[in-house]
């Protein structure tokens, strides 16, 4: 055993034994964050996921990711530098939120038809919030502002599309060919319309997967539900963790930390705890955005809320390089992937705001 995984693995089991023994002094308050956390997964994620997840798993099984990958080809590798298959995971990931994207990333990567360059582009602009938590949650729900949901969905998805395009320049791996099974796929129907070649792309998909409609169906509530376990648990386990922080004084540390910053910058320093909830956990963070509007402008709120809802917060970091473990996709770039697209929302925001922000701010 080299130091490194040494180091790591005394590093890691101290924390894990830490934390342990804040669980048997705060038990209460352990017990009732883990409450809240199963809530959160309970009301919010499962209904919201679920659907998804399974119309996805069909869409896969049916062939309609190829016809879908075969029409958009012409126009996903000029300007995101991925195949046509890259607009359905787009597509899926901004329609139904974190982590979908990444799971039909990695799908698709161990099925060939993505390769590593392709799948780091790809999770690494489509990993965003969904529509229904964006505006029902968020904008109606944290801030009673139903106005606000234009602005906040305009600079969140359009700066994950700006991302998209700056992503295309950069460079992961010496090999940036088109995976072999997508291409000959491809390759193999170089007569007749694009609409043609896709109609035959997904028969052939459809007749190599060989599955029944029932089949599929088992197979596909299988895979979410596997899924889904995964995401309710690690929401309880950072909605445990941030309790903790805060029992034993850490919170607090962080926050005196961050209003020193934020004083020097300008900024209401009741947005300290939002950065704390939001750095772990985007349900949190966004609620605590929203109850920080009394003490600070609407404005700087709104900001600091697109920056969480595209940051995602440590439990979606984790949920998402859990789902691509062995794909080759270094977790250091979708993290820095993370931060600038946080960034770029919150700068557009500022920018959209004259425009699309609420009347009276």
């Amino acid at each position: 055993m080299n130091t490194e995984i040494r180091t790591s693995t005394w590093l890691w089991g101290s924390i894990s034994a830490i934390f342990l023994w804040f669980i048997y002094l705060y038990p209460l308050a352990s017990l009732n964050a883990a409450l809240l956390g199963v809530d959160i997964w309970w009301h919010v994620l499962l209904p919201a996921l679920l659907p998804f997840l399974v119309m996805a798993e069909l869409l896969l099984g049916f062939g309609v990711v190829h016809f879908i990958g075969t029409i958009l080809d012409p126009f996903m590798r000029p300007i995101f530098r991925v195949p046509g298959i890259g607009g359905f995971v787009m597509a899926m990931g901004f329609a139904s939120g974190y982590p979908v994207a990444a799971k039909l990333t990695a799908q698709l990567h161990s099925q060939g038809m993505l390769s590593q360059a392709e799948s780091t582009r790809l999770v690494a602009f489509c990993t965003t919030s969904d529509p229904i938590f964006l505006i029902g949650a968020v904008a109606v729900g944290f801030f009673a502002r139903p106005d606000l949901a234009l602005v906040l969905a305009v600079a969140h998805y359009s700066a994950a599309l700006l991302l998209g395009v700056c992503m295309r320049f950069t460079s992961f791996s010496s090999n940036e060919e088109p995976p072999q099974v997508f291409h000959t796929a491809q390759s193999t129907h170089s007569r007749g319309s694009l609409l043609y070649k896709a109609w035959t792309a997904m028969h052939e998909a459809k007749a190599a997967d060989g599955r029944l409609f029932g089949q599929l169906l088992q197979d596909a509530l299988r895979s979410a539900f596997s899924l889904i376990l995964i995401i309710g648990g690690l929401v309880v386990f950072f909605s445990v963790v941030i309790t903790l922080l805060d029992q034993v004084g850490i919170v607090t540390l962080l926050n005196g930390t961050l209003g020193l910053v934020l004083y020097v910058t300008g900024l209401p320093l009741s947005l300290s705890p939002v950065i704390i909830d939001g750095l772990f956990e985007v349900t949190l963070g966004a609620k605590a955005a929203g109850m920080a509007v009394a003490n600070s402008s609407l404005l700087a709120s709104a900001a600091l809320t697109v920056f969480i809802l595209s940051w995602g917060g440590f439990s979606v970091h984790a949920q998402v390089a859990s789902l691509l473990h062995g794909t080759g996709v270094a977790y250091r770039t979708f993290f820095f992937a993370r931060l600038g697209h946080g960034v770029l929302a919150a700068l557009l925001l500022v920018l959209y705001w004259p425009v699309l922000g609420p009347a009276a701010s």
